[in-house]
């Protein structure tokens, strides 16, 4: 007998305005990589594609544009805010091959079969990750690609060492997502996670991005912002970080500074085809 999952923590990130902008530009930057991960797994032209998580439609949207209008996505969400969202994303996008539906992973009743099962940044926030891909394979063809790009915070806490307010601030806020028990090593989990799942072992690749672009600085800073009260919720202790109001202009001068480079978190993906 299958031992349940456990229960579905609050989503740390919250479905603010702002919220939903910064996950505008975070898409905008890692559409580039999250597609290499998809192609490289074999979604296609005319696939059928099932995505969980489907949040504001930004994956959706970059998934209909390989399948094309031969082929179909359907995205599983469990906020209805998200999937109003979504729809007039998509709608803007002038998209006619993506439906969302409201549901729980371990709960949803279809009666399709899809060629491809997907997500990113989900599985991470899941209590059981291989429960939840359990739940959904069925859904999958023979043969068919279950691929997933997910974090590593691992690397990037190591890469971040160099400058010591950046490496608080990764650190602080890796603490903050950490305590509100989001997996941030979800990545370098995936193999796994699909092993323990029935899966084959997946083909895994990692990417990291490098610079000294302020993208990178804003990306992490927002990503703290963003998870600020669960910070204070939890007790996270912030005094590394000096004055909030001057941080992201002193994270700034540090890079520039250091003259060295920054990097964004480790960006993993996984993929394998169903037996």
């Amino acid at each position: 007998m299958q031992t349940p999952p456990r229960a579905q923590a609050p989503y740390p990130l919250g479905y603010s305005d702002a919220e939903a902008e910064r996950l505008g530009r975070q898409a905008a930057r890692l559409n580039s990589v999250t597609e290499r991960f998809f192609r490289a797994a074999g979604v296609q032209s005319g696939h059928r594609v099932l995505e969980i998580g489907s949040g504001l439609g930004h994956v959706s949207t970059l998934v209909a544009s390989i399948v094309g209008d031969s082929g179909e996505v359907v995205g599983i969400e469990r906020d209805a805010q998200s999937i109003a969202k979504a729809e007039q994303y998509i709608r803007a996008a002038g998209l006619h091959n993506v439906r969302f539906l409201q549901g729980d992973v371990h709960e949803l009743a279809l009666d399709d079969q899809f060629d491809s099962l997907l997500g990113r940044f989900i599985l991470m926030f899941l209590p059981d990750p291989a429960a939840a891909l359990r739940s959904l394979t069925p859904y999958v063809r023979p043969g068919g690609t279950v691929v997933f790009h997910e974090i590593s915070w691992t690397p990037f806490l190591a890469m971040a060492q160099r400058l010591p307010l950046w490496s608080a601030l990764v650190r602080i806020t890796h603490e903050g997502f950490r305590k509100s028990h989001a997996d941030m090593d979800m990545g370098l989990g995936l193999h796994r996670t699909f092993l323990d799942a029935g899966l084959p072992a997946p083909t895994m690749r990692l990417e990291m991005m490098l610079g000294v672009d302020e993208a990178l600085t804003q990306w992490v800073y927002e990503l703290f912002q963003t998870v600020q009260p669960k910070i204070a919720e939890h007790g996270v202790d912030t005094s590394a970080l000096g004055d909030i109001h001057s941080l992201y202009a002193r994270l700034r001068d540090e890079v520039k500074d250091s003259d060295s480079i920054i990097s964004s978190g480790g960006l993993v993906g996984a993929w394998t085809q169903k037996p």
